[in-house]
């Protein structure tokens, strides 16, 4: 999360109107709804594991076992087999 100084971006009389509930401190102001964005969108982090895992099946179709596959990606046996029996 950036922040950034309300003096640079907010008009005088806002700003004072803040000033009345906090001072010197930090206010977080959320996106609104039809903003927000799902977990891992902006930094890409949801499709690369969507492709890790597309990999990590495929592999398992053409026989690669469990086993192996959780030492080659590092996760537990149990995470593979979430990712190999998801829905």
């Amino acid at each position: 999360m950036k922040y950034i100084n309300a003096n640079k971006i907010l008009p005088d009389a806002l700003i004072e109107e803040l000033q009345e509930y906090v001072q010197a401190g930090y206010i977080y102001i959320p996106a609104k709804d039809e903003q927000h964005k799902s977990w891992g969108e902006l930094s890409g982090y949801r499709k690369e594991l969507y492709e890790r895992n597309e990999i990590i099946i495929k592999k398992y179709k053409n026989g690669v076992s469990i086993e192996d596959l959780a030492e080659e990606y590092y996760l537990s046996v149990y995470a593979i087999r979430k990712i190999i029996y998801q829905k």
